[in-house]
């Protein structure tokens, strides 16, 4: 008895071990299986090893295909954002470009356009003759006139304004000397100032010159008192439709200011040489068969 309970032991302590053993090489199976595929799990879990389930093969499909349309809507929503960007740039580009054409034009047209007509409108030479510091009573009904071109095409500008006092000639030639004076004109003692002499009883004439300009003030008696003298003139005819002013109301002076460029004025400059005759060789004279230059013979 001791012995055959002893053989049984043995044998079924051999039998646990087999089993131990095929459950371990099942073990070692599925790690392989594992390992060349995706691990069975749910329903297929005995499907051969080695291979993979078709349910999982078709949810690794769907999968994918589920990525690749993200993917898609991913790279869709990028290209949108990028066209979006380029759109705005190529807008902040034609809005730059609008603005700098804008400012060109005004900087090339418009302004000079503004400054031209101001400048055409204000002469700088009446605009220096109005800051002159004379007395109101001295530049009275003030008529300024221009001709030719400021930049000196063709001619340069003549302006001469003349304007009525209600003082003598002496006084205002005095005010408007003191004036002059203090604006930066010199007195400029040349010939042909006046060009026709002016008698001390009817007015005064002087000449100034500053930077590029001449200036001549001539104040003389008032235009109504000339009137009258030219009237007593038996040899003068009156104008039809006027009548003599009234000595009591013939008062004060004229005044005459001519500004012209200093360039054009060619008083006190030296007259241009005169060019001389050409002189060349004298040509040689000229032979002919004309008897007239033959001698005449002698008689015999």
């Amino acid at each position: 008895m001791g012995a055959a309970s002893v053989g049984a032991a043995s044998v079924g302590a051999a039998s646990v071990g087999a089993v131990a053993a095929a459950r371990v090489g099942a073990g070692a199976e599925g790690l392989r299986a594992g390992a060349h595929g995706v691990p069975l799990t749910g329903e297929d879990d005995e499907a051969p090893s080695g291979r993979v389930s078709p349910v999982v093969g078709a949810r690794a499909g769907a999968a994918k295909a589920a990525g690749a349309l993200e993917d898609d809507d991913e790279a869709g929503e990028a290209g949108g954002v990028v066209g979006g960007l380029r759109q705005k740039l190529r807008t902040q580009r034609r809005l730059r470009m609008v603005a700098l054409v804008s400012l060109a034009a005004v900087v090339l047209l418009v302004l000079p356009a503004f400054f031209g007509l101001r400048s055409a409108g204000n002469d700088p030479v009446f605009s220096s003759l109005n800051s002159l510091d004379v007395p109101s009573w001295a530049a009275e009904q003030v008529d300024d006139q221009s001709s030719g071109s400021r930049w000196c095409f063709i001619d340069c500008t003549f302006r001469e304004r003349i304007a009525q006092s209600e003082k003598p000639f002496k006084e205002t030639t005095q005010a408007y000397t003191s004036a002059l004076s203090a604006a930066g004109w010199q007195p400029w003692k040349v010939a042909e100032c006046p060009e026709q002499p002016v008698s001390p009883e009817d007015g005064t004439y002087s000449c100034w010159k500053r930077d590029e300009f001449t200036l001549d003030l001539w104040v003389r008696l008032p235009e109504c008192e000339v009137d009258q003298i030219a009237a007593q003139d038996p040899a003068a005819v009156p104008a039809e439709g006027t009548t003599p002013a009234d000595p009591k109301n013939c008062t004060g002076s004229t005044v005459s200011i001519k500004v012209q460029n200093a360039i054009v004025d060619t008083r006190g400059k030296q007259p241009d040489p005169q060019e001389s005759p050409l002189v060349g060789e004298t040509p040689d004279p000229v032979l002919s068969n004309d008897p007239l230059l033959e001698p005449t013979p002698s008689a015999s």
